[in-house]
């Protein structure tokens, strides 16, 4: 399958820039905003996403860099394939400023030139091995893995209401047991591989219980953002109106729900990417930099978890030795 035309989309943050810093402290609430340092932390590797795209993905129409306006030193500008972003370019004027990912994601379709295919990253995700365009997109609809989770409730996690808000919305236009009946060759698909007993398991429930969300890059067509907002405006409006990120956000999930429970996707293996948390008692800093050098799959994701300053410097150059040990050479991202 030739390229039809698939765009990368990347929001990216800088917590470290002063006016940045001082216009959100302008609305920044006393009670509900997550402050977590690792929200805005520099882990210094964004240009290691960019010569992974160049040397993994080279076949990528364009990348649309979505930042608030601040730009790295070291971004080539002006580079072909680079199209800067900012939040005013594309977010409707009444929804700014926001400081949360939210508002943002639900709103990318509107950003001007975007391809109809595209694959959505947060900045905690890179390509580290060779890509096809078939890896992201199959006989022009989105390829993904799916199955059936069950979301356990901690109040502690934000992101547990978002993927109680995002299943509330498949609810309330499908039918669980007629969807898998119909759909019953994707939900089962080998590729899917040990993910199928989520799905087994979870059969007799009434209603869809949740869809397993892997922290991995996703693919979206343009359309199924424009048909959710054409349903449910009212909902993704007050998402967008939120400066800070809230618990019952919309995020999107809400989308990838959408085309996965609609039929709207080819399967891909599971395989593809995994996700690795960065934090004690969790995935060792050791066992993430053997995986990028030894580059065991084409995608990973880098949560960034709790651990003091002296931990995260010594974590953040570790990583970037791994990253630095398979794209040691400049893209042409990069100013020389």
């Amino acid at each position: 399958m030739e390229n039809q035309g698939i765009d990368f989309v990347i929001l990216w943050v800088d917590g470290n820039d002063p006016e940045w810093q001082k216009e959100k402290a302008k609305y920044r609430p006393q009670l509900q905003e997550d402050a977590r340092s690792q929200r805005y932390r520099d882990w210094d590797n964004l240009q290691y996403w960019f010569r992974g795209v160049e040397k993994f993905a080279p076949w990528v129409r364009k990348i649309h860099f979505v930042t608030w306006g601040h730009i790295p030193k070291w971004m080539n500008i002006y580079h072909p394939k680079l199209h800067i972003v900012k939040h005013s370019d594309f977010m409707p004027e009444k929804y700014l400023p926001t400081f949360s990912c939210n508002p943002l994601e639900i709103n990318l379709h509107r950003i001007d030139g975007l391809s109809e295919r595209f694959v959505y990253f947060n900045d905690d995700t890179f390509l580290i091995s060779e890509t096809k365009c078939t890896d992201f997109f199959k006989n022009e609809k989105p390829c993904d893995s799916v199955a059936l989770n069950v979301h356990c409730f901690d109040m502690n996690r934000d992101f547990n209401y978002a993927a109680f808000q995002a299943i509330g919305i498949v609810n309330k236009y499908f039918d669980f047991h007629k969807i898998i009946k119909k759909e019953w060759k994707k939900w089962f698909h080998p590729l899917n591989g040990k993910y199928i007993l989520r799905t087994i398991y979870l059969l007799p429930c009434p209603r869809f219980p949740g869809i397993y969300q892997p922290h991995l890059p996703n693919s979206f067509l343009k359309s199924t953002f424009t048909e959710l907002w054409e349903k449910e405006y009212e909902l993704l409006d007050d998402t967008s109106s939120h400066k800070f990120r809230n618990k019952l956000d919309y995020t999107q999930w809400i989308f990838r729900n959408w085309q996965l429970v609609s039929g709207n996707f080819e399967n891909r293996t599971s395989k593809l990417g995994k996700s690795f948390s960065i934090e004690k008692d969790k995935d060792s800093i050791e066992s993430v930099c053997k995986f990028i050098r030894r580059q065991r799959c084409k995608m990973i994701a880098i949560n960034d978890g709790e651990m003091n300053e002296q931990e995260f410097e010594q974590n953040k150059r570790m990583i970037i030795r791994a990253f630095n040990n398979i794209l040691p050479e400049k893209s042409s991202f990069e100013i020389d």
